[in-house]
């Protein structure tokens, strides 16, 4: 049954690790200044090298995982594929401008002042228009999504974010009154998703290829794992170490950050649940489109606002409260849709019924 599906003890107290990475880096930073600053100071082109190395350890693993062969299903079930896209690419990035503007600029404006506001503003809106991609299969598994049609939606997401982050980020950043460098903008999509889909497309094919699927996920795919997770929790410790002081004197910020991205989490997840359901989508499809609805590519997000505000800036901060909440969210979003599984208990029975007369 989907309510006995568990994470793994890393994923399932992600959460915890980065509370402890949040004081470890802390505590770094205070103890050892003189590295902090010679962290920062490796940088090329507005890129800092140790922070780079990390992010590609994080996001070349999980390009690894994308099979854009399924993309030649899409034809099969497109309703469920087209609200998906118009929630992540209509609704998403535009509804979490107008959140953190509301909440930054508005009501939280005398607390953070206007510098920090901006800042706050950039990293929500960097963090809403970049889709979850390897986390998605993770809470598809937990409410019994379709596994194939989990992969068509991210392998779709994955192709339109090479067009799309961009603009959009440089469209609702502009509409903000936030100037970014076009140059340095564009080097971070290069850098965070043109290279490393391009080496994990390339490397899946070359592997399985010669060495066979099983191969490639067992014994290539599976040891990388381990790697992807301490590679986030290093670059967290990093960030926080640089962070230190602005938490320290201003903790209230990670509650205040916090409040829109939830806000826009759950509204996001509500409205692709809802949609499927009206459309009549089946539960192993509208349960996962609600969760890629929800959640975010957190670490290309941390990657973009380092290299396009730095370190010690608001919109890196914001960001990694992006996430801090990702996992207790998410799970609260998978156990909401199991629990309400029966709601789409007609459209469950029409594929059921279909598949039987598939097999007559």
């Amino acid at each position: 049954m989907a309510d006995q599906k568990q994470l793994d003890f890393f994923e399932r107290y992600l959460s915890v690790w980065v509370a402890l990475c949040i004081v470890i880096g802390i505590g770094f930073g205070k103890l050892f200044p003189n590295v902090v600053n010679a962290l920062s100071n490796m940088e090329v082109s507005h890129v800092n090298l140790p922070i780079a190395i990390l992010i590609w350890l994080m996001i070349y693993p999980m390009m690894l995982k994308i099979d854009f062969s399924a993309i030649l299903k899409v034809g099969e079930k497109p309703k469920g594929l087209f609200i998906t896209l118009f929630v992540n690419w209509i609704v998403k990035p535009f509804s979490m401008a107008f959140l953190s503007w509301l909440f930054f600029k508005n009501i939280f404006i005398g607390m953070i002042g206007q510098q920090l506001a901006n800042e706050y503003i950039a990293g929500a809106i960097i963090l809403a228009a970049a889709p979850c991609t390897a986390m998605v299969f993770v809470w598809s598994y937990l409410t019994d999504g379709d596994p194939a049609y989990t992969l068509v939606q991210v392998a779709i997401n994955d192709l339109i974010m090479l067009v799309l982050f961009a603009p959009i980020v440089m469209f609702l950043l502009g509409v903000s009154n936030i100037v970014v460098p076009q140059d340095v903008l564009f080097m971070s999509v290069l850098l965070y998703i043109v290279i490393p889909l391009a080496a994990g497309y390339i490397t899946r094919r070359a592997l399985i290829a010669s060495h066979g699927e099983e191969w490639f996920n067992t014994k290539f795919l599976a040891p990388l794992k381990p790697v992807t997770i301490l590679a986030l929790l290093v670059t967290l410790v990093i960030i926080f170490a640089f962070q230190g002081d602005v938490i320290t004197n201003n903790w209230f910020s990670i509650i205040l950050i916090a409040i829109p991205i939830l806000i826009q989490v759950y509204f996001n997840s509500a409205l692709a649940y809802g949609l499927s359901k009206y459309f009549k989508v089946p539960h192993s499809i509208a349960a996962p489109g609600a969760l890629i609805g929800a959640s975010n590519f957190f670490e290309l997000a941390v990657a973009v606002t380092i290299s396009l505000f730095g370190l010690k800036s608001g919109a890196t901060l914001a960001t990694v409260v992006g996430v801090l909440v990702e996992v207790p969210v998410m799970l609260s979003v998978c156990s909401f849709c199991n629990r309400t599984r029966h709601w789409f208990d007609l459209e469950n029975k029409e594929i059921d019924n279909k598949t039987i007369k598939k097999t007559i």
